[in-house]
Formats: C-alpha cells, structure tokens, sequence
C-alpha cells in the first residue's frame, strides 16, 4: 500500500508494506536534535553489522525500554 507521507518516523512511507505490516502501529517521540542524530546514527550501524531489518531494530529497542522500566 503507498501512502505517500512521509510522517518522519525513519520509515519510507512510499515502499510499498512488507507482509504484516498491517498490524504494526506507529509510535512517535519528541527529542533533541542530538538525540535524533544519534538515535539515526546507532540504528543504521546496527542494521549494517547485522543486517537486521529497521523494523526489527524500532522493535528491540522499545522492548528494551520497557523491560527497563518494568513495563
């Protein structure tokens, strides 16, 4: 499906969606400019030392959060 937005999530909105993407909701965070850099910075390293996906990545990190905080 092309949506054609773009909603600054880090995901290209006009790809069309993998399968099960359907059921996958979106989650967006205010941050410093700093913060977004770095947020951008790490996960593009992860995903090219590992070749994980960027949806995979998005998953374990809001995992970890909340494993962290007891959620």
């Amino acid at each position: 499906m092309k949506t054609g937005n773009n909603d600054g999530n880090g995901l290209d909105d006009d790809k069309p969606q993998q399968a099960g993407d359907d059921c996958l909701e979106s989650l967006t965070i205010k941050i410093r400019p700093d913060l977004y850099r770095a947020f951008h910075r790490c996960s593009w390293i992860i995903i090219h030392e590992t070749g994980r996906s960027q949806l995979d990545i998005m998953q374990e990190m809001v995992e970890d959060f909340l494993i962290k905080h007891g959620c």
